[in-house]
């Protein structure tokens, strides 16, 4: 049952987001769907979920064109949608959220608790996830669990069985072993004859779960190709229409000697203690398991988490008690993970959320704000860290996910910190993005700010980092210098712990 995508174009404004894109996509197998962070995957995945209608164009599912007027005209023609972000409500059991989206069975008006847990039960041995309990609160399942829940909910219907998957970066939340259990149900719908249409920008999941891979670039669809007939490269440059061979630029100033920031003792509830110094220009990676406290050290220094004990201490100051407003005035600023729920105020403009930290030098007399400074300081830092957008007026939720994170590099700049506290500063963006994320965090060093990044990329800290700190369940593991490192000896100090020297 083959769906084909033809000529399908959609505009918004003066922005023509996608234009005369055409492919196919078949069942039984995997095809990837890649492109840089504006390249048209989201407005396409919401034509094929008919939250939106083409301008041009048409969808054909074995030749006969099928109206997608709204999500029931998608789900009725048997498509089924995995987002990255999961809406579940985590009071409820695993049972109650899977019937969401489906009636409750009912007899004389009483909910039949019996044949809904039966019902789920049977959804999720489908796809061999009998280690998951249909009784168990949706709280307490980990984050891939609750992908596969979601998933095995697609199976529990009154209409056709759905036969095309559409899975958008269901892995941006994951850690490695999550993933693999993700892969398998994969598996199991490939085999049981369903496709799976599989946006990711991870390439080894790409090269290793695809059958095919189609990349969009500009809006444009650009190839189709066989995973067996092109190369990682070959995929990037169809994506960026540049080569990106150099990853991570080569420092270009040494580091400084004096320390910039000093932490002794560091403690917080979940964290500690932690101790190390941050020279000017220095990248201090930050490294460890999923739980191990990456984010935790960040929020603590940042003044997110109370402190129980310990000093920090900025160019010999003594910073007791710090609150996050007081972080940022002491020159510490913050990039948080997760750029939608923590950073950004969606539905606002790109000026409005640059600009938010930092509107008392902006207002006159403290009072009236200098729109004119404003747009300056905006646009000054949009061009700093390349950032695509039709106006600084253009809300924050009509970006790609590269740009809503430049524009929180944006904010983080416009305060001139002496210190950039990254948290997974390339999560969920695209090659071309990232590789933009990696030439600001090397120039940022050589300009001396210091800058402390935590990441799951074993790669990206390597490639970025002078010296790096592992965490282990919270507690400072090692503290380690970047000279030699492989993703082997990396990876065996995050399952080691020992006492900090």
């Amino acid at each position: 049952m083959t769906l084909s995508l033809q000529s399908l174009s959609r505009r918004y404004g003066a922005v023509l987001a996608l234009s005369e894109v055409s492919f196919d996509i078949r069942p039984g197998e995997v095809q990837a769907l890649m492109g840089e962070n504006g390249a048209g995957k989201s407005t396409l995945i919401r034509l094929l979920a008919g939250l939106e209608r083409p301008d041009t164009g048409q969808v054909l599912r074995n030749g006969k064109p099928i109206a997608l007027g709204g999500p029931a005209d998608a789900e009725a023609a048997g498509l089924r949608f995995i987002h990255q972000e999961l809406h579940v409500v985590p009071a409820l059991s695993v049972a109650e959220n899977m019937h969401l989206h489906h009636p409750y069975p009912t007899r004389a008006g009483l909910v039949r608790w019996g044949k809904l847990r039966d019902t789920a039960k049977r959804a999720l041995a489908r796809l061999g996830l009998t280690h998951i309990d249909p009784d168990a609160p949706m709280a307490r399942l980990s984050a891939s669990d609750r992908m596969l829940v979601r998933i095995a909910a697609t199976l529990i219907t009154d209409g056709p069985s759905p036969w095309l998957y559409v899975m958008d970066e269901p892995t941006a939340a994951l850690t490695g072993a999550e993933a693999e259990r993700l892969f398998d149900v994969i598996g199991e719908l490939t085999a049981s004859g369903a496709g799976v249409l599989y946006v990711s920008h991870r390439m080894a999941e790409v090269l290793r779960l695809a059958r095919t891979v189609t990349v969009l670039r500009d809006g444009r669809h650009v190839s189709t190709r066989a995973i067996g007939d092109t190369t990682e490269s070959q995929i990037i440059a169809d994506m960026t229409g540049r080569d990106l061979s150099a990853d991570v630029p080569d420092r270009t100033v040494p580091i400084g000697t004096s320390p910039l920031l000093q932490v002794a003792g560091l403690t917080t509830a979940t964290l500690g203690p932690v101790r190390f110094e941050l020279r000017p220009g220095e990248i201090l990676g930050v490294a460890g398991l999923a739980g191990s406290g990456r984010g935790a050290l960040l929020r603590a220094l940042i003044g997110a988490s109370p402190r129980r004990d310990g000093t920090v201490t900025m160019g010999g100051t003594s910073l007791t008690r710090t609150t996050p407003p007081e972080a940022w005035s002491a020159g510490i600023a913050y990039v948080p993970r997760e750029r939608r729920s923590e950073g950004l105020m969606m539905h606002r403009s790109i000026q409005e959320n640059v600009a938010l930290p930092h509107l008392g030098p902006l207002a006159r007399a403290r009072v009236f704000l200098n729109r004119k400074a404003e747009a300056r300081m905006v646009a000054k830092r949009g061009a700093e860290v390349r950032l695509k957008s039709a106006a600084p007026s253009q809300s924050c939720d009509h970006l790609s996910g590269g740009n809503q994170q430049k524009v929180l590099f944006a904010r983080a700049l416009a305060g001139s910190p002496k210190v950039l506290l990254l948290d997974e500063p390339t999560r969920g963006v695209d090659v071309g993005a990232k590789h933009d994320i990696y030439r600001l965090i090397r120039s940022l060093g050589d300009t001396g700010m210091g800058v402390i990044l935590a990441s799951s990329d074993l790669p990206e800290l390597l490639g970025l980092s002078d010296r790096i700190l592992v965490l282990h369940d919270g507690q400072q593991a090692h503290l380690v210098d970047n000279t030699g490192l492989t993703e082997a000896d990396l990876l065996t100090l995050c399952y080691t712990k020992e006492a900090a020297a």
